[in-house]
């Protein structure tokens, strides 16, 4: 019985990646950007997996460029050093002390542990920030939150060398303003504005949730942007769901090809979704 067991497991295995093929040649040298963060970026073993996944779709043909966030991480590090945050209708003010402590957890702690990740499942990753070679210029979102920054300007050429030379770019959410300045940028925010620039194939985004969910709860796996505004006016999509589809609306609406809420929870998601009929989350289309 255990060896009938371990055949059909070979049959499934060799099943699946026969019907790949059709989704392998369709994204052979497609640029395909992922925004990582979530609880996948504190647990060894799916960071290891996700690494595994990005390593594979370089492998076949792809060009991945990683974004991350790392919001608890910064978290934990203001604590240590004990410095306070104060908050501005729910969104932490990010003054100069605050910054300095961003741009070390995410170019530093964050980055490299990513790309070591990577590397350790032989592919070849590069950690940069959106302040390396002009990559990503920002303006202040909102004065009052101070150093957090909206992209205004991406100059992607990094990124084709990059992939020319057949690397894998892991990106930390920080840019550069017009005189110097160190902005903070939302990951999610971050993430669309590098798709738009590259004219992306796709834009996921890795996620705690399963995606967007219908009146009913069920979740929706093909969305259009009119139906996405209307699920948002009509309160369908709420909390933190709308920045999320707000930053697949920006990136469809500005050149990416679809964009598609992941739930990143799931082992594979990636590959889920790009190499299978089935995905694993909410595609969004202009």
């Amino acid at each position: 019985m255990k060896k009938q067991t371990m055949t059909r497991d070979y049959i499934a295995t060799a099943r699946t990646l026969s019907e790949a093929l059709p989704y392998l040649q369709r994204f052979n040298d497609a640029i395909v950007v992922v925004k990582f963060g979530g609880n996948a970026m504190g647990d060894d073993d799916a960071m290891a997996s996700f690494a595994r996944d990005i390593v594979l779709l370089r492998q076949v043909g792809v060009n991945p460029v990683v974004v991350h966030g790392g919001g608890p991480m910064i978290n934990e590090m203001l604590a240590k050093l004990g410095i306070t945050s104060t908050f501005v209708n729910g969104k932490r003010v990010t003054d100069a002390a605050t910054v300095e402590v961003v741009e070390m957890v995410l170019s530093g702690r964050v980055n490299k542990r990513i790309v070591q990740a990577i590397n350790g499942q032989g592919g070849k990753a590069v950690g940069l920030s959106g302040k390396d070679a002009g990559l990503i210029t920002c303006d202040p979102a909102d004065p009052e939150l101070g150093f957090v920054g909206d992209p205004t300007e991406v100059n992607p050429d990094v990124l084709r060398n990059l992939f020319a030379a057949k690397m894998i770019p892991v990106v930390a959410p920080l840019g550069a303003g017009r005189n110097g300045e160190t902005y903070n940028i939302n990951g999610d925010t971050a993430a669309g504005a590098i798709a738009a620039a590259l004219t992306a194939d796709r834009l996921l985004l890795l996620t705690d949730v399963a995606g967007v969910k219908d009146a009913s709860g069920q979740v929706v796996t093909a969305l259009s942007a009119a139906e996405v505004e209307a699920m948002t006016a009509s309160g369908v999509i709420a909390g933190g769901m709308i920045p999320k589809t707000e930053t697949a609306l920006d990136a469809v609406r500005n050149g990416v090809r679809a964009c598609t809420i992941v739930d990143g929870r799931v082992p594979n998601a990636v590959l889920l979704e790009l190499f299978t009929d089935h995905g694993a989350g909410s595609m969004i289309r202009a």
